[in-house]
């Protein structure tokens, strides 16, 4: 069917997940919005500078802090360590057609690439394939060998790999509409 595109219905599963994320933004106020703003920038400072920085006392950021963590807004705190400086030079993308859309053969495939662990990104993507996987490698014999490994994993029809040159912009977080001083930013 040369030219033709298959329409995969999102799950009931997926859809619950989309609107409870969309829930959570609306219980947000502008106090929490400034607390993650401030912990995108610097997840390592102390409860009290970031009380300070948000306008409100220690106790109640702490509160608030913790409550953003259970609810799943804050989802961790990590370093960002320097890939290359690491002995992980390359980084590539996989685009990764299935030969079914089924939730089985999908959640099979997922649970497969997260046990690799120089597979550090995969999204189910719509049009052009099925997945999107963002690995990195200590060289191209590497790189080889797990494009490979891909090729020949259950249910994989299509990979299509594409090297990264240089990376101009990359960046954690989301962008968060901050509210400082009674302004908006």
């Amino acid at each position: 069917m040369a030219g033709s595109v298959a329409y995969t219905r999102p799950s009931f599963r997926e859809l619950h997940l989309a609107q409870d994320r969309s829930d959570k933004v609306t219980d947000l106020d502008a106090v929490d919005l400034r607390i993650v703003a401030e912990l995108q920038d610097d997840g390592r400072m102390t409860n009290v500078e970031l009380a300070r920085r948000v306008g409100i006392s220690a106790p109640p950021c702490l509160r608030r802090v913790r409550r953003l963590e259970d609810e799943g807004v804050i989802r961790g705190y990590h370093a960002q360590p320097d890939a290359t400086a690491l002995g992980w030079p390359i980084i590539f993308f996989a685009l990764i057609g299935l030969d079914s859309q089924k939730e089985t053969v999908l959640s099979e495939f997922e649970q497969q690439l997260a046990e690799w662990p120089e597979v550090r990104e995969c999204h189910m993507i719509r049009g052009g394939g099925d997945f999107l996987v963002r690995l990195i490698a200590r060289d191209a014999a590497h790189e080889n060998a797990l494009t490979r490994q891909l090729t020949e994993a259950a249910h994989v029809i299509r990979v299509q790999t594409l090297q990264t040159i240089r990376t101009s912009l990359e960046r954690e977080g989301v962008p968060l509409p901050v509210v400082r001083e009674g302004t908006h930013e």
